[in-house]
This record gives C-alpha cells, sequence and structure tokens, in this order.
C-alpha cells in the first residue's frame, strides 16, 4: 500500500487524546418509551461516537446519560454493552465505560492493506457468481445511497456504507471473506475519522463503477474498481484538506 505522512489536521487527529467525561455536552434529549427503546438507546450513543459529540477515548457516564435520556441505568447499560460488542465502547476495570480510541495510523494501514487483500477479490467474484435478484438489490441500494446522500445522517450514511460492502462480500460466495469483513467493524472506525460531504459523493461514484462492472459480469473490471475505490478511501482518511 502507498504510505503518505499523516495528517495535521485539529479535526482529524488519529490518536487517542484522553478527554473526560465532561467533554461532551448534554443534548437535553428524552428516550420515548416504546417497546424496544433499548435500541432506541443505543442508536442515540452511537450516533455521537460516530458524530464525535462523545469524544473518542472518553469516559461515558451512566448516571449522567440516564438523566439525559430520562431512562434508568439498565437501558444505558444494555446498550453500552451492544456498544462494546461492535468496538464503539470499551470497559475499563475500576474506570467504567469509555468511547473507543480512534484508529491509529498504524491500525488504519493495516485496516486497508487487509481491506485490500480480500474485498478486491470478492468484488470479482460476486460478479461470476452472484444471483440476478442480488444484484438487482444492489443497484437499487446504490441508487437509493446516492439519493440520500446529502440528508442521511452520518452515521446512517456508514450504516449503508458497510451494507452495501456486505452485500458483495456475500455475493462472492465465500461465507469466510464475508465473516472477516463483518468482524472488522470497519466502516464505524473509518467513518468516525472523517465527516464529509464530498466524501459521500466520492464514494458514490466508486461504488456506482463497481456495481457496473459487476452489472456487465466482468470480473476483472470489478476487481479493480473495488481495488481502486479502497485505495481513494484511505487516500481520503490520511491526506491533509486542500
Amino acid at each position: 500500500m502507498k504510505r503518505v505522512l499523516p495528517s495535521h489536521s485539529a479535526n482529524r487527529d488519529l490518536s487517542s487524546t484522553g478527554r473526560g467525561e465532561d467533554d461532551f455536552p448534554a443534548q437535553g434529549r428524552k428516550v420515548q418509551r416504546t417497546q424496544g427503546f433499548v435500541e432506541e438507546v443505543f442508536a442515540i450513543i452511537r450516533a455521537d461516537i460516530m458524530s464525535l459529540r462523545i469524544q473518542p477515548d472518553a469516559r461515558i457516564s451512566i448516571d449522567r446519560l440516564a438523566r439525559e435520556l430520562g431512562v434508568s441505568q439498565t437501558p444505558i447499560r444494555e446498550a453500552l454493552s451492544m456498544l462494546e460488542a461492535i468496538g464503539l465502547v470499551t470497559r475499563r476495570h475500576h474506570a467504567g465505560n469509555w468511547s473507543a480510541p480512534q484508529l491509529t495510523r498504524r491500525q488504519i494501514d493495516d485496516l486497508f492493506e487487509l481491506r485490500l487483500l480480500l474485498e478486491p477479490y470478492a468484488a470479482g467474484a460476486a460478479a461470476r457468481r452472484i444471483s440476478d435478484a442480488e444484484l438487482a438489490l444492489l443497484v437499487e441500494h446504490v441508487e437509493a445511497m446516492d439519493a440520500a446522500k446529502h440528508v442521511l445522517p452520518y452515521d446512517q450514511y456508514a450504516d449503508r456504507d458497510a451494507e452495501l460492502h456486505d452485500m458483495i462480500a456475500a455475493g462472492s460466495g465465500n461465507p469466510i471473506i464475508r465473516q472477516t469483513l463483518n468482524r472488522l467493524h470497519s466502516h464505524l472506525h473509518i467513518f468516525r475519522l472523517r465527516s464529509s460531504s464530498h466524501v459521500t459523493s466520492e464514494a458514490n461514484l466508486e461504488h456506482t463503477a463497481i456495481i457496473e462492472a459487476m452489472c456487465l459480469r466482468d470480473s476483472e473490471r470489478a476487481q479493480n474498481a473495488m481495488r481502486a475505490h479502497i485505495q481513494l478511501s484511505y487516500d481520503r482518511l490520511v491526506k491533509p484538506d486542500d
């Protein structure tokens, strides 16, 4: 992989900052007490972590969240356990719950090296193996992402992006590749590092190129388009803003 110097942009520090629990503001929100409101608590806290309202490596106070959201501590604890399972929260012995630190530069490089090994192959295999019905769903998914790129909350765009890559991995017919990529939760961590509307626009163009190659059943073209997309994603992440 091509290596470039780390960015020194203040809003894209790739290292842990060690902030405290008072570094994120109360939002004055209340949870609607409906069936499944643990999932609503989970979604609120996750959105705060993804948008950096809760800073990386910040202590998360269960008491404070319970007061802010108007719920007991039980759904807060359950939501934090769910966030721990996807790597956005860590639990420290005698120190409570903390938001995950941002990826280090070494972790970013290692993550993209693995993606470059697996995802181009998966896209090429999917071009050969994916069913027409699954391919039609992929086309619809990309079109919906493009139509909603300026209105979707950033954490929801990250979900749609992850779903797209998962659908391609599933289409490869290799469940081990799909499981490996899913366990990385790479999109959640990568999207925390850079929030920008032009990033989503550029990514959508690259997604379209991948899907067009798959529609043509052109394995080599799909593989090359995915490789270019991952490399460009890496470049957008680590290069300084113009």
